[in-house]
């Protein structure tokens, strides 16, 4: 028990700096799904505490984050669209969906899958992040411009014939199960729908309007709409945040920009713009459960959404999973994937329980708490606990940041969350499939079509159809380069090849000698991770023989950059020898050679790489 506390000093400061950095965050993505600020502020509260309670990951912050959400937003408009767009009427099936999200992460996680997560190729990755980042980007252009749909008189006017209909439809279906819909009760009938008020017609219209605006199409559906009625206060208020979150990088990122443009921006409004959007009021006290998912809902009302819940768990499991490595990367431990996912579904059933959104790992706020000296799972649990506090103590103050603010945070969410590195392989990755006279990437189709159908469609059978293209892909470059599984060496004394067998030298333990058998692509790069500790302390010159892996993917590729940075890092004098033409071509492209690796560190044969260790002695 003791240990557990030996980091607390560290701990605190990181859970204090990662809880205050995931405030605006929270309210943001709360707004964003559409059951408000409270609804993201309750996921990030619970879900911090009970994942790192109960999860694989010592230092992970786990809270809303842009992925879960723009799904979980996905489902909620489909939902509350379904329940004649009342969000009161669809919480208790949208809250049971989220359960069941976070019942079916345990379930992966005692199933021990989490492991196999790692096997999703790097392009359906990029191309699935960059649509996250353009679908937040798209959907929070309307509230940037001030435009609210359901409030443009002359667009809801469109769907009042619309409306008319739905309404006397569902008089007819009322009619029809009271068996009143007969000829000589018609009358009835007649008269009920002659009744409809302005008032219904308005509110059915109104709704309609909503639907039609929510999501990617119909966000681009009204931008003419919404440019003819900009609200400028609340475009200056979004604007102003966006420059402050940028601006403020540039002076210090001791104190978390994001922050600072919500305090900012929130009091300029308060003092000088009496009347801008505020957000909607979170209520005060400690968060409530939701009995009303567990008495106001029937089991067969939930069936039809299984496959929607499986949905949001995958993603979560993805989602936490990355940002688990991204902390193994940083602290330089191992996370524990199937204990990772039991504590993040744990927290996802719990925090939908009392009303929250779902969540996962999030990057950017475990990389802030690990920088702040965060070093135990305390560190995620203080997290949660400082969002509790702010939400028993400072709620009424929180209800009157603007909505305007919330959404130039998410833009800058949408713009941070894209994938760069990948869009900017684009150009330089390898033609291999010929279309005419040119050519084309096959890693960049598969990313291509992910992003494209993930922003326009469905993120989940987007990935799954990008996973299919890229899994037929790589087994036809398998297959053509060679028959050779993919294997990556480790372990600190490796067997010599034949030619290493008579040379003294190389038996010298100052040198160290890695052999790479068959192509390292994304199946691989887990072992191929490995290499660093495998590779004796005391050894002072790194040999690479590549005699034997004719290619290289893009997630190789980086694994390799990454290993090979490592090495510099440590003053180690990296040597290839052999390197055929394809990984070469591939590493030229990136920079790893000669930037990582000078040029006259590669050599054709083993004799030439002696004669030159020998002249350095």
């Amino acid at each position: 028990m003791k240990k557990a506390f030996v980091h607390i000093k560290g701990d605190i400061f990181g859970g204090l700096t990662a809880g205050i950095v995931a405030l605006p965050l929270a309210l943001a993505f709360g707004v964003s799904s559409g059951l408000g600020p409270d609804a993201g502020l309750y996921g990030a509260i619970f879900l911090s505490f009970f994942a790192a309670l109960l999860g694989g990951t010592n230092t992970q912050i786990s809270g809303p984050t842009a992925p879960m959400t723009a799904v979980s937003m996905v489902i909620i408009s489909t939902l509350i669209a379904a329940n004649d767009g009342s969000v009161e009427k669809a919480l208790p099936i949208i809250l049971a969906v989220f359960i069941l999200a976070g019942l079916m992460q345990v379930a992966l996680g005692f199933l021990k899958l989490g492991k196999y997560i790692r096997y999703i190729p790097y392009p359906v990755i990029s191309g699935f992040m960059t649509a996250i980042g353009l679908i937040i980007l798209i959907t929070q252009m309307l509230p940037v411009l001030g435009y609210y749909a359901r409030e443009d008189i002359s667009y809801v006017d469109t769907f009042k014939p619309q409306a008319e209909a739905i309404i006397l439809n569902k008089i007819l279906e009322e009619e029809a199960g009271e068996a009143l819909l007969v000829l000589e009760d018609f009358s009835k009938t007649v008269a009920r729908g002659s009744s409809m008020s302005e008032e219904q017609i308005l509110e059915e219209s109104q709704t309609l309007a909503a639907n039609s605006a929510s999501g990617v199409l119909g966000a681009i559906r009204v931008l003419p709409s919404a440019l003819q009625n900009i609200s400028w206060i609340e475009f200056l208020l979004a604007l102003g945040t966006i420059f402050i979150i940028y601006g403020f990088k540039r002076i210090t990122t001791a104190v978390p920009s994001t922050l600072v443009a919500l305090l900012v921006m929130t009091g300029i409004a308060i003092l000088f713009v009496p009347n801008y959007r505020p957000i909607t009021s979170i209520p005060q006290g400690f968060p409530v459960p939701r009995w009303e998912i567990f008495t106001e809902l029937r089991l067969s009302e939930l069936i039809p959404y299984v496959f929607t819940a499986l949905t949001l768990s995958l993603l979560g499991a993805i989602d936490s999973l990355l940002t688990s490595v991204v902390a193994d990367n940083m602290t330089k431990t191992k996370h524990k994937p199937n204990k990772e996912l039991i504590g993040q579904g744990i927290g996802n059933s719990i925090s939908a329980i009392f009303g929250g959104i779902p969540g996962a790992g999030a990057t950017i706020r475990t990389v802030v708490n690990i920088n702040s000296g965060g070093k135990t799972r305390i560190s995620g649990m203080i997290a949660g606990l400082v969002l509790l506090m702010i939400l028993l103590l400072f709620s009424s103050a929180a209800s009157t940041i603007p909505a305007a603010v919330l959404a130039g945070i998410l833009v800058t969410v949408g713009i941070g969350v894209m994938d760069y590195k990948g869009l900017r392989a684009i150009p330089i990755l390898p033609r291999d499939i010929k279309i005419g006279k040119t050519g084309i990437s096959s890693e960049v189709v598969v990313m291509l079509v992910v992003m494209v159908l993930s922003t326009v469609w469905n993120l989940v059978y987007a990935v799954g159809i990008g996973l299919i293209m890229a899994s037929l892909m790589f087994m036809k470059k398998i297959g053509d380069l060679t028959e050779n599984s993919s294997e990556v060496t480790t372990g600190s004394k490796e067997k010599l090849w034949e030619d290493e067998k008579s040379s003294k030298l190389l038996k010298n333990d100052s040198i160290a000698i890695k052999h790479i058998n068959g192509p390292l692509f994304f199946g691989s790069t887990d072992g191929f991770q490995k290499l660093a500790k495998t590779i004796p302390q005391e050894a002072n010159t790194i040999l690479f023989r590549f005699d034997r892996m004719e290619y290289i993917d893009q997630s190789g590729l980086y694994a390799l950059e990454d290993l090979l940075a490592d090495l510099s890092k440590q003053d180690k004098s990296i040597y290839f020898i052999h390197l055929p033409k394809q990984p070469r071509y591939m590493m030229e492209r990136i920079g790893l050679l000669p930037k990582l690796v000078p040029v006259s560190n590669v050599f054709e044969r083993l004799p030439d790489f002696l004669n030159h260790i020998k002249s350095q002695n």
